[in-house]
């Protein structure tokens, strides 16, 4: 096979399209149903929307005409600035013919030009193989280019509706604790009122939850910058729906979000959850995500979607907050990473 790499941009949807179907095929080729992946218009809207806080790279490689594999590479602007992500699929027939070495390459070589030397790295796999990964493709090829597993992760999922009792009962359980905050639900940007604090929560996901054996640092608040970010889920036909919990004079102290995609009607994806270290211990986390679903299933059309999330696998509580909700395990995920020489 005698491959050759281009650099995707928006001015070929079509081209588009077709990495978006190779990485989706390569995903699903190793967790099946499970694979969540970019549908084309939502790849198409990133690369037509620069990000403010992250300079993204797509690459494809071709064999003749046919496109092959495809490389993902996202270089921190604001934060981690030694840092980048690098993301390779190959079509599950045309592996083990050079192509997935040939775009980790390039997205190394893009990100050492630009300084960076840590690298992300993400592979996942079937509920049924060990937790690191060990032994499947996608994990073994990564630690021949010299990443170091970093952490286990377990996606889980559940169908919507969720049962109104089940979230009644959980609701009822948790309101004693949290009487002394309220709970705020919308669906769209973050209101101005509660941005600043939304974000000072939110910016230390990364580190808060557990990191294993990843570096990370906490991201920068930058209320224009996630004003992009908002603008760029808009623009790529997603809708979020969000809870906060505040204190009694309007402090953000927890948070959580979803996400439901306008082109694909088989998920919606539970992204982040938080509640500050120094308001733990009131049942929030329970409370913001049972009030956020009831908010989703009240005013979005959800067919038979389901929930998707992902959990490190040893955060216990959040883990028993979700079995709660009805969440099963579905897929694995390993986290590695790399140190670049200079």
């Amino acid at each position: 096979m005698s491959v050759r790499l281009v650099e995707v941009t928006g001015s070929d949807p079509v081209q588009v399209e077709a990495w978006a179907a190779v990485t989706e095929l390569s995903l699903r080729h190793e967790v099946g149903d499970a694979a969540t992946a970019w549908a084309h218009q939502e790849l198409l809207a990133v690369l037509r929307n620069p990000s403010s806080k992250r300079d993204e790279h797509f690459w494809a490689a071709y064999d003749g005409e046919r496109l092959v594999g495809t490389a993902w590479l996202a270089v921190p602007l604001l934060d981690n600035l030694d840092g980048a992500t690098i993301d390779v699929h190959v079509h599950p027939d045309l592996r083990r013919r050079g192509a997935g070495t040939l775009l980790l390459q390039q997205a190394e070589s893009v990100a050492r030009a630009a300084g960076r030397t840590l690298i992300d790295a993400e592979v996942q796999f079937a509920h049924d193989d060990p937790a690191d990964g060990a032994g499947t493709p996608g994990r073994e090829f990564l630690s021949a280019h010299g990443y170091a597993f970093g952490i286990a992760n377990v996606q889980r999922s559940a169908p919507l509706p969720m049962p109104g009792e089940v979230l009644d009962a959980l609701a009822a359980e948790a309101a004693p604790h949290h009487a002394a905050y309220r709970l705020e639900s919308w669906a769209g940007p973050v209101p101005d009122e509660l941005v600043e604090g939304w974000l000072a929560v939110a910016s230390v996901l990364g580190t808060e939850a557990p990191t294993g054996d990843m570096e990370r640092e906490p991201e920068t608040v930058d209320v224009a910058a996630h004003r992009d970010d908002e603008a760029l889920v808009a623009a790529q036909g997603r809708t979020c729906w969000r809870t906060a919990a505040l204190t009694a004079d309007g402090e953000v102290v927890a948070y959580t979000e979803i996400v439901v995609p306008d082109h694909d009607p088989r998920f919606v994806y539970q992204w982040g959850t938080l509640v500050r270290t120094d308001h733990r211990g009131h049942r929030l986390g329970v409370a913001v995500k049972v009030a956020n679903h009831r908010a989703l299933q009240e005013g979005a059309d959800l067919g038979s979607r389901r929930v998707v999330t992902w959990n490190a696998e040893g955060n216990a509580p959040m883990i028993a907050i979700n079995e709660l909700m009805g969440f099963v395990p579905s897929a694995r995920m390993a986290e590695m990473q790399k140190r670049l020489t200079p």
